[in-house]
């Protein structure tokens, strides 16, 4: 269930009761691939505020493998994990691993990248995969519409979209799971317009906006989103797929998304780029050599409370493993409590001037 609680503007506050718990929106959801956030824990999941994670259909049925998870009675057991989680479908993985992989309108046959191994991924396959992974919400599967492509190409791949979720939407069974269908159509706002309002008749628990971030100019990915949330049902919460930085989560939030997850905190920390109130820094450089000021003062992490970004710096260029649990420590807790701010400044009516404020920050 979804209810809207306070707007300010198009910016929405909002709250989801899932089956495992009930998360407050607009969210952003770490990206826990393989049934585990990189470097972190459950209990560190816990510390920085996630209240719902995300995991990958494809990944999981590779690896562990569905015998492993249908043993355990679920992902959440298996990685002992209590909140809400969502899956992805598989879908951007068929995008990504186009050279192992053949489509058709049945579904996917792909070599694993693992070990070659071949498998087939249907719509139906998909979401029993993920009833039995016991996501509280999961996606349909659908094809990813790569960029650039012609409108006929679009349209071509939007239709496969189409199909594959009215036979994801037969196929779910279990009713306390929630299934979100997925618009496509590319940078092409008929296109787009058609198939959400075509996922509206299906009558899905929620909407995502799908096929953005995969090399279109940000102008266009924003202009996407823009559109996509005018067309989209006010009632239903919105989910903008694998975006982004704190600027693209700020401005996404004013047009009217509720739902993010994107690599970006994670990875990045891994490679030594943080995300602060000030802006992003790159532990890596020189100046911070003899700096004992935390990655952000305002940061309530354990890292900020705890080491100085000389230290940091300091088993980053050692090459110690320890660097990456704390710098994605930081870079989780950012995240998240930008979305807490951001939540509180739409109830308070206060999102513009939030937004006026920090949007020029991370922009830069």
């Amino acid at each position: 269930m979804f209810e809207i609680i306070k707007e300010s503007g198009r910016a929405r506050r909002g709250r989801m009761k899932l089956k495992h718990g009930v998360v407050e929106t607009p969210i952003f959801m770490p990206v826990g691939t393989v049934a585990s956030v990189k470097t972190l824990t459950s209990a560190d999941l816990d510390d920085v505020g996630a209240s719902i994670i995300l995991g990958n259909t494809y990944h999981l049925f590779l690896r562990p493998g569905m015998e492993v998870i249908e043993h355990f009675g679920g992902l959440h057991n298996f990685m002992n994990w209590k909140k809400p989680i969502l899956t992805d479908s598989g879908g951007y993985q068929i995008f990504s691993l186009a050279k192992l992989r053949k489509l058709t309108s049945e579904g996917v046959s792909f070599r694993s990248h693992i070990d070659g191994s071949k498998f087939e991924l249907t719509p139906e396959k998909s979401t029993w995969i993920q009833e039995t992974i016991g996501s509280d919400i999961h996606m349909v599967l659908d094809e990813c519409t790569p960029y650039p492509c012609s409108v006929e190409e679009a349209r071509k791949s939007m239709q496969l979209s189409m199909d594959w979720g009215v036979r994801c939407r037969k196929a779910k069974k279990k009713p306390d799971l929630m299934q979100f269908g997925i618009g496509q159509g590319g940078v092409y706002e008929s296109l787009r317009k058609e198939h959400i309002s075509f996922l509206i008749d299906q009558d899905f628990e929620g909407l995502a906006i799908g096929g953005l971030s995969v090399g279109e100019p940000k102008t266009a990915m924003r202009e996407m989103t823009d559109l996509s949330c005018q067309y989209l049902p006010r009632e239903k919460p919105r989910y903008l797929m694998g975006v982004g930085t704190p600027g693209d989560l700020l401005e996404s939030v004013a047009m009217g998304v509720d739902m993010f997850d994107c690599v970006m905190p994670t990875r990045n920390a891994r490679n030594g780029t943080l995300f602060s109130w000030n802006g992003r820094i790159n532990i890596k450089t020189s100046i911070h050599k003899f700096m004992n000021d935390p990655i952000d003062e305002k940061c309530p992490c354990y890292t900020c409370k705890n080491h100085s970004r000389a230290y940091l710096r300091h088993l980053f260029m050692a090459k110690e493993p320890t660097i990456m649990r704390l710098l994605t420590l930081h870079n989780l807790t950012f995240y998240l409590e930008l979305m807490s701010s951001i939540r509180k400044e739409i109830e308070q009516g206060t999102f513009d001037a939030f937004y006026k404020r920090f949007q020029p920050i991370f922009e830069k």
